[in-house]
């Protein structure tokens, strides 16, 4: 096994290409885009069939690079989560297939 980190980032759905770009202008090879239902936070519910509108909508991104393309990105989401919601957070992982990362 080989370690990696994974960078998982909760953003505005109108905001994820961006983010996905960012990733990929970092040297991530991958990343997957899954779609939030619900959430609390900041002391506010949200949830994808209450709301009105699809603009509030979160989704959920995950991708695995090593450290020094993760915190290339990480530069570059943190100026992105300055114009929108969103969380990030990096955790190590192990990965059987180290060239695909």
């Amino acid at each position: 096994m080989h370690e990696r980190l994974r960078i998982e980032l909760i953003i505005e759905r109108m905001a994820y290409k961006r983010a996905g770009r960012i990733l990929e202008e970092a040297g991530m090879t991958g990343y997957t885009v899954i779609p939030a239902l619900a959430g609390f936070g900041n002391g506010n519910r949200w949830s994808r069939d209450t709301d009105i509108s699809s603009s509030s909508d979160m989704v959920i991104i995950i991708s695995i690079g090593s450290e020094d393309r993760v915190h290339e990105a990480l530069d570059e989401i943190r100026r992105l989560l300055g114009a929108h919601i969103g969380v990030v957070t990096t955790s190590p992982v192990s990965v059987l297939r180290p060239d695909r990362f």
